[in-house]
């Protein structure tokens, strides 16, 4: 008897905003506990996940060199995994070990378990800051789904599960595309662009993540037009944030890179890192767990002069043509097992896709008349401080530092371009 593959269609949607404003002064509620309490397996996971993460920016560059990156590597993970569930046999055992777990150290229970915790400490609400992220299975009204999975989806990563008719092409893209622009309030549109005749289930993740800096820049020091180095001789203007503050820096010798490190609340913070002039490479080839532990280390809190574009970055990877090239073959060809998701079916996963959008920005005016004058006492008559411009290509990254996990890590290599 002949045999139909059926297609999964894997998403990933991100949508990042950073609006420069400051926070309500009020006390931080509901942190996850400090990661000297968490187990070994969470510890695990935080080291996997920050490897995966470098490791797919690795890929991602050589797709694009010299072109601006964005993505959430805590997304594309947690997709793959809740994935796992229903893999068997080679196609788990390559999803597993694609995104760095050592399964003779640590069994697939305690990954799923550790991502249930991490997923759960993440969705703690507060004030300061917004993050929301979440799962949907869209499937076929005509597919027996395992219970096994369905059970786990739900249990270990929060999936919402919504029966759906792909008889249409058309009206499931529209009914995916509005659910994904509505999580993401607007940001992520279109994902989808076409569903294959065979579609039978789409799995997303979307994550999105608002954010106000600890300590905000103010709109009206900001140059409206200031250079900034695009390649080895191309020069481009952009806006310019500045700022004069106490920030933890640090100087990465080895490396030949300077690392400014900007809060958010006390557990979220973005790290920005220069490389000099001609280091790119030299920087993005050394990128690992050790580096950013060795970061954290080296960063002290003293007195910067900081200049940061204010800027917007879109960008979409279809990881159909990446991921293979990370031990994560069989799940995309015909010697895909996917038989704990449904045994009547023979399902292949046909397309990856993932859309991050991020913008830098400032709002608020009271933000601006309350740091006017810090700026200008400082500046002038405050301590000796360091300048820092990132005025030529760097790497952005965005950390929850409660559990180690990067949320979302990028390179900005031409701010003008969205």
């Amino acid at each position: 008897m002949a045999c139909s593959f059926y297609r999964l269609f894997l998403i990933v949607s991100i949508s990042a905003p950073i609006y420069c404003v400051p926070p309500p002064r009020a006390p931080s509620k509901g942190s996850p506990c400090p990661s000297s309490t968490r187990s070994t397996a969470a510890s695990q996971l935080s080291s996997s996940n920050t490897n995966f993460a470098f490791h797919l920016y690795q890929r991602l560059i050589l797709k694009t060199p010299d072109q601006n990156v964005f993505f959430s590597p805590l997304s594309v993970s947690a997709c793959l995994a809740m994935l796992s569930l229903g893999a068997r046999s080679a196609t788990k055992t390559q999803i597993l070990q694609g995104l760095g777990f050592n399964l003779t150290h640590l069994p697939e229970s305690s990954i799923h378990q550790a991502f249930q915790h991490l997923l759960h400490s993440l969705r703690v609400p507060g004030k300061d800051l917004d993050l929301r992220m979440g799962s949907v299975l869209f499937i076929k009204k005509e597919l027996w789904l395992q219970t096994n999975f369905l059970d786990d989806v739900k249990r270990l990563y929060e999936s919402k599960v919504f029966s759906t008719d792909f008889s249409s092409s058309s009206t499931a893209r529209e009914k995916i595309n509005s659910y994904v622009e509505k999580e993401t309030k607007g940001k992520v549109v279109n994902l989808i662009q076409s569903l294959e005749p065979l579609t039978v289930m789409v799995l997303v993740n979307h994550i999105f993540f608002k954010g106000k800096w600890e300590k905000p820049f103010n709109p009206g020091y900001t140059s409206k037009s200031s250079p900034f180095l695009v390649g080895k001789r191309t020069t481009v203007k952009v806006p310019m944030m500045h700022q004069v503050e106490e920030f933890a820096f640090g100087v990465d010798a080895e490396l030949g890179c300077s690392v400014l490190r900007m809060d958010y609340d006390e557990d979220t913070a973005a790290f920005f890192v220069l490389p000099g002039q001609g280091k790119m490479r030299q920087l993005e080839q050394a990128l690992s767990s050790r580096t950013l532990r060795k970061w954290n280390h080296l960063l002290q809190k003293r007195w910067i002069e900081v200049f940061i574009p204010k800027f917007s970055l879109s960008a979409s990877y279809d990881l159909e043509t990446i991921l293979p090239k990370m031990g994560i073959r069989d799940a995309f060809d015909k010697n895909a097992d996917f038989s704990g998701i449904t045994k009547r079916d023979f399902l292949q996963l046909s397309k990856a896709t993932h859309k991050a959008v991020l913008d830098v920005s400032e709002e608020g005016t009271e933000a601006a008349a309350a740091t006017a004058t810090k700026l200008i006492v400082r500046s002038k008559d405050g301590p000796s401080h360091t300048v820092v411009r990132f005025n030529r290509s760097f790497l952005l990254l965005l950390i929850n530092r409660a559990t180690d996990t990067i949320l979302f890590l990028g390179k900005v290599e031409n701010p003008t371009k969205f």
